[in-house]
């Protein structure tokens, strides 16, 4: 797996401080539209739906490639960024479960 490191800094930190002022799915739309191009906000749309099938745990990425589009070669590194990446995933899928 490539080195996915990345040195955070104070412009990381103000993005992320903005992204929690969005309040709303409306909001966080007309932002993300602004910042990220189409195929950026495809790719990490696409990225979200994989992980999220992946935690869920229900298909097989031959399935998951079938109903996403998305590559097993992406799926697989999706997995892997799941398995030995910051955690971020499993929070955020976590957090979603309890909200409901």
């Amino acid at each position: 797996m490539k080195d996915r490191n990345y040195e955070f800094d104070v412009n990381s930190n103000n993005l992320f401080e903005a992204i929690m002022c969005l309040k709303n799915t409306n909001e966080c739309e007309q932002f993300f539209s602004d910042v990220l191009t189409i195929s950026e906000l495809q790719a990490v749309t696409e990225r979200f739906c994989v992980a999220k099938l992946l935690y869920q745990q229900s298909k097989s990425y031959r399935a998951i490639n079938d109903e996403t589009g998305v590559s097993t070669a992406t799926i697989t590194r999706i997995a892997q960024w799941m398995k030995n990446g910051a955690g971020g995933y499993k929070l955020v899928f976590k957090r979603l479960i309890d909200k409901q």
